[in-house]
């Protein structure tokens, strides 16, 4: 989520509104050779295994023409993920074929088996495994040589260098990886529009990169360029949010008050929502392609279609769609979601903020519909409200658009109670998790309601698995809000994941099925609590709010788990799921609003949520530097409807409290504060099998003065490698303690391996299938300026090197690259 630059009021809304009372390669020499026979009649051959530049030689005391072993025999080892080279040499004769072949362990993928020299990549393993591979050489005359080599695969490891601390104006990695500045903000996405001026004057943001890039998925392309190719590690699209805009950049001299402009009101809105781009790589370097047909933005004016339960309902009638099954747009959208039939989730998150709803709006629905007044007050759109950057301010040159009044929720009692002539209903019509289709530039994006409405921060799924309802994870990003995770009613069908009809595959899996909550037990347990209209006081006699069906409850979600008790989290953001073991992890940011001991508006420590403490020189008592929370759903199915849990990292400084703050043992190679962005590695690749890396990216304000965000990698154990531990938060004139549940110490296994520019977010990661190439947003750099000639950032020009003072800085999406090829990270 953005810290935002507030040039014209911008805030998300009321945010607290829960009330309710619930080793390198070069260091690596591994082989171990065993002895063969040479061939006869003067044909001579050896084995040998390279390993990150040494070669050692297998030997055959029988045959005086071949190589002297000088290390025959010996113990081999090589890490998983690292290049192997096979080498068979021929010390004379003539020889007619060759063959390697695998004779023992995790089968891999041998190059070149048909030549002396063959290689593969080190698969992944859990435990340390034996690898064996078989020469036979055939001479001319028919004659058979074997040879073997041996060695022994260990787990990934994190090979490389942590990055330091940094306050500099680039984007740091590690020493041997390379960083490729790839879209920035106003790139064109059409050969007929023009290159980025920069300069405040820029027009037609519907075909030009937005701001604030955000989550982001890459989606392998066929050759054709027409067809999803999951392999495809060199050509793809590239699917990516625009969360937010830094407005100050955006205008020739800063946003003019209101009553707003309508050129720069236009420009604002494009620059919100989705962006989707023909990537390619040649020659080692990546590009966009600005000419592609599958290019498209998609803004909060494009059409969309409602989908699921809330279809058709009362409550998203407006007066662009009278019957509730249309709407525009999208907005404020952070983190993402990779279905396995190739579509893209983008996930509705401070959208409250961008509404106006004035006095006397209330007293109007009272006589309509007065628990829309309650529905509103949860969600943070409280009367009085002016909404974000003015855009109802602005007097349209056509008289009859409706582009900037919609977002004037304030009911007008002249017009129909229905809400088909105003605008009343546009605020249900947003907090919705929705789904693209990529490779149909053509087709209307879909609204998944039965997913449920609240600040959508991302939506992950579970595995999938063949016969098995999958599962969909998700936070609701706010102070004291909740986790959930939604599961199908259809179990999983692998065929679907090659489907022509990507939407109707949605269809399928994401509009019926079950939602739930998440309530985080004292002992370690946890349940899913399902919000189903009918069950656990979902009624309509229910004295919070009287639930009138299923859709209301579903518009209604943060009301419905207040009633069955949810546990309040620390700002639920990304969700990640262990594509090895099924277990899901999220991403706590922090929370103002968590106190020692609960009282009034203010949360007590629990459990789950164990701190409540100052980090200096901030004054403020909270949870200030957030963790991520893992589970384990029983019996490890999506099905399950109880977990177990644990922390698997809290965030700290390293020179915090070590017994009730820094309570997993960071230090200067790995601290970090407001953990954000989550994401593994893809199964597709050695990085995300058997132990998989985990990517954990910050959205901070509490560890700035020491670093700008960041980006660690980290293998992490599972739920349950650590133990109990009583933290004391004693803050604000009060003290209590609670136990709560952490993880093993991540140690080595936690690292820093990027830092950004000034004043930015680390946010969005994706990979190419073959984990070679590493996409990341940086969003909003030098947001805090406070006049556009003087901006307090000049990324990305910067990272070149030096910049003008005066240029403006850009979100932008990198790659990142290993200089030898390799999987990023191991």
């Amino acid at each position: 989520m953005s810290d935002i630059n507030n040039m014209v009021a911008y805030d998300d809304g009321d945010i607290d509104t829960n009330r309710s009372a619930n080793a390198h390669m070069s260091d690596l020499i591994a082989t171990r050779l065993s002895r063969r026979q040479t061939l006869r009649h003067g044909v001579s051959a050896m084995t040998t295994a390279l390993f990150g530049g040494a070669l050692l030689a297998g030997c055959d005391d029988e045959n005086p023409q071949a190589v002297t072993a000088t290390a025959a025999g010996s113990t081999a080892s090589v890490a998983a993920g690292r290049p192997v080279t096979l080498t068979g040499t021929v010390g004379s004769g003539q020889v007619a074929n060759v063959n390697w072949s695998q004779t023992a362990g995790p089968s891999v993928t041998l190059t070149n088996a048909n030549q002396l020299v063959a290689s593969f990549r080190a698969p992944a393993v859990a435990t340390a495994t034996q690898l064996a591979f078989k020469l036979e050489i055939t001479s001319r005359d028919g004659l058979v040589t074997n040879n073997t080599v041996t060695l022994t695969v260990t787990p990934i490891t994190l090979d490389f260098t942590a990055v330091p601390h940094s306050l500099a104006d680039i984007v740091t990695v590690p020493s041997g990886y390379s960083v490729t500045v790839l879209y920035r903000l106003g790139d064109p996405i059409s050969s007929a529009v023009p290159a980025y001026a920069n300069n405040g004057n820029d027009t037609n943001f519907a075909q030009r990169a937005g701001d604030h890039h955000d989550g982001m998925s890459y989606f392998g392309l066929s050759s054709s360029g027409a067809n999803p190719d999951p392999n495809s590690s060199t050509r793809g699209l590239l699917v990516l949010n625009h969360e937010n805009i830094t407005q100050l950049y955006l205008h020739a001299n800063g946003p003019t008050p209101s009553p707003r402009p309508e050129s720069e009101a236009i420009k604002e809105i494009e620059c919100h929502g989705v962006s989707v781009i023909e990537v390619t790589r040649a020659n080692g370097a990546w590009t966009y392609v600005q000419s592609s047909s599958l290019n498209r933005r998609i803004t909060p004016n494009t059409p969309m279609a409602f989908s699921g339960p809330v279809k058709g309902n009362a409550w998203l009638k407006t007066a662009y769609s009278a019957d509730g099954t249309m709407g525009r747009g999208t907005i404020n959208n952070c983190a993402n979601g990779t279905m396995a039939w190739n579509t893209y989730l983008t996930n509705e998150e401070n959208w409250a903020g961008y509404f106006r709803r004035t006095a006397g709006d209330a007293a109007v629905r009272t006589a309509t519909t007065a628990r829309q007044n309650v529905s509103l007050a949860r969600y943070g759109i409280s009367e009085g409200r002016s909404g974000n950057y003015g855009w109802t301010t602005v007097t349209p040159s056509d008289a009859s658009s409706t582009v900037f009044r919609r977002w004037n929720a304030t009911a007008n009692a002249a017009l129909a109670a229905d809400g088909t002539a105003d605008f009343r209903h546009e605020p249900f019509q947003f907090g919705w998790v929705v789904e693209i289709d990529p490779f149909n530039p053509n087709s209307t994006p879909r609204k998944r309601t039965a997913l449920g409405r609240m600040n959508h921060e991302g939506c992950q799924s579970g595995r999938m698995i063949a016969g098995v309802r999958p599962a969909f994870y998700m936070g609701d990003d706010a102070q004291n809000e909740y986790i959930y995770k939604f599961v199908s009613t259809t179990p999983w069908n692998a065929s679907d994941a090659s489907a022509s009809d990507r939407l109707a595959v949605g269809d399928k899996y994401l509009d019926n099925g079950t939602l739930y909550v998440a309530k985080f037990n004292a002992d370690g347990t946890g349940q899913w609590m399902p919000l189903v209209f009918g069950q656990n006081g979902l009624n309509a006699s229910n004295s919070v709010y009287p639930f009138a069906d299923q859709a209301d409850v579903l518009i209604n979600t943060r009301l419905a788990a207040d009633v069955l008790g949810a546990t309040k989290m620390d700002r639920p953001e990304w969700t990640a799921v262990n594509p090895a073991t099924g277990e899901m992890y999220c991403t706590l940011t922090n929370n103002a609003s968590r106190k020692p001991v609960a009282s009034g508006n203010q949360t007590g420590v629990d459990a789950a949520n164990p701190r409540s403490y100052v980090d200096a020189p901030s004054t403020s008592v909270g949870n200030r530097n957030g963790h991520i929370i893992r589970i384990r759903e029983a019996n490890d199915t999506t099905e399950a409807t109880s977990f177990t849990w644990d922390v698997y990292a809290f965030g700290a400084g390293a020179d915090l409290d070590p017994t009730n703050i820094n309570l997993s043992g960071l230090d200067a190679t790995n601290d970090f504060s407001s953990p954000d962005g989550l994401w593994f590695s893809l199964p597709s690749n050695v990085a995300g099998q058997q132990t998989p890396v985990m990517w954990i990216q910050t959205d901070d304000g509490a560890f700035t003065d020491v670093t700008n965000c960041m980006m660690l990698a980290a293998i992490p154990g599972r739920v349950g490698d650590g133990g109990t531990r009583s933290v004391t938060s004693s803050a604000g004139g009060s003290s209590a303690t609670v136990t709560t549940r952490i993880g093993k110490a991540p140690g080595v296994t936690l690292k820093r391996f990027l830092v950004g520019p000034k004043q930015c977010e680390i946010t969005g990661i994706h990979s190419t299938p073959d984990g070679t190439s590493v996409f990341v947003n940086i969003q909003h750099p030098g947001e805090d300026a406070s006049t556009p000639s003087a901006p307090t950032s000049n990324w990305p020009d910067s990272q070149g090197g030096s910049a003008s003072a005066t240029i403006r800085p850009r979100s932008a999406t990198i790659v990142i690259t290993k200089n030898d090829g390799g999987v990023v990270a191991i």
